[in-house]
């Protein structure tokens, strides 16, 4: 985890052109994907771009105050002779660029902590009024566009499957107060779904897509959910939305108990952003253990995932119309972590949130 002093050395590097090209685009990548980094390391740049425009004022001073001085010294003595103008000149832009120094950075202590205290959890739902999808990012083709609604949606989330006839589970608060409701499927193709049952306790929501034809992929779902608690230290990763592609990132459990110690959710130490809450979390076997649902604010892999009992409680509460029975073989455990994630891809999907 990068800190303050961190961000500070790259941003300079950054600034005077120094990076490698591999950092670079690691820094690039890691902007796109984190906009709370991406929010602070541009502070840090533009402080520097101020601090180095101060810089060049005062030698350009400096230089004037030099020309003025060659032109009126004596000629007498060998020795140079410094006028009280160009003394009262240095002294002056050295005096401003402190001065521009300290209160640059004491602005930016006050914002950086002003984040850092805002709030300790941060749910991930993303909310597009904020984070505006660049100009590659809305050049779709015609097959990604079937059935789009034609406003922008205003919030993004991750769901993943529980049925392959279009049941499917996502967090509670990514479609509270929603207007409509869509998924986006692996190949691009929008699909109304409405919510049959959630819990707002325990944050999930139960969805099906109006389409009856529907199906998610080619077989039954092909994991299982986990029933026992797993313990610390087991690996687990996650597939998600944080942005229009798919994102994969691994971790491990760090405490079996979440938020303020809440015994429905698990901590993990996993990367995580806004848009994927609602996404699932996978041990090695591919079995479901969990689904995120926030963060800790400021920390860049705290993370809380409600875990699949709390899923389990939701489904089996549903009404006897809604009533959906969930796989209970396991077909991925013989698979490697590549042949998982290419299977998780057709069960996972973008839930798009529309509200007036």
């Amino acid at each position: 985890m990068l800190t303050g002093n961190d961000i500070w050395i790259l941003a300079e590097a950054y600034v005077a052109g120094t990076l490698a090209a591999s950092k670079l685009n690691e820094l690039k990548d890691r902007l796109a994907v984190d906009p709370q980094f991406a929010a602070e390391f541009n502070e840090h740049v533009n402080m520097l771009r101020s601090l180095e425009g101060a810089g060049k004022q005062m030698r350009f001073k400096s230089m004037l105050a030099d020309i003025q001085n060659s032109r009126t010294k004596v000629q007498v003595k060998p020795s140079r002779t410094i006028s009280l103008k160009t003394y009262y000149l240095r002294t002056a832009g050295i005096a401003a660029a402190m001065a521009l120094f300290t209160s640059l950075t004491t602005y930016w202590v006050i914002q950086h902590n002003n984040k850092r205290i805002a709030s300790e959890y941060s749910l991930l739902r993303r909310d597009l009024e904020k984070y505006k999808r660049s100009q590659n990012q809305l050049i779709y083709n015609l097959k990604e566009q079937q059935n789009k609604p034609a406003e922008e949606a205003r919030y993004t989330g991750t769901g993943f499957a529980l049925t392959n006839d279009g049941y499917l589970v996502t967090n509670y608060h990514v479609i509270d107060g929603a207007d409509s409701v869509y998924i986006q499927n692996k190949e691009g193709r929008y699909l109304k779904a409405i919510p049959v049952g959630f819990d707002q306790a325990s944050d999930v929501a139960i969805l099906k897509v109006e389409d009856k034809n529907f199906r998610f992929g080619k077989t039954e779902v092909p994991y299982t959910f986990a029933t026992n608690r797993r313990k610390l230290g087991t690996r687990i990763y996650t597939l998600g939305f944080p942005q229009d592609n798919i994102v994969y990132n691994e971790g491990y459990v760090s405490s079996k108990n979440g938020y303020n110690g809440d015994s429905s959710q698990y901590q993990l130490e996993v990367p995580a952003y806004p848009g994927q809450s609602g996404a699932p979390i996978m041990d090695a076997n591919g079995t479901v253990l969990a689904m995120i649902t926030g963060k800790e604010s400021g920390s860049e892999g705290t993370t809380y995932a409600v875990n699949a009992r709390s899923v389990l409680q939701v489904v089996r509460n549903l009404p006897k119309e809604e009533a959906i029975r969930l796989p209970k073989a396991n077909k991925m455990s013989h698979l490697t972590l590549e042949q998982q994630i290419e299977k998780m891809e057709s069960y996972t999907c973008s839930i798009k949130v529309y509200k007036r």
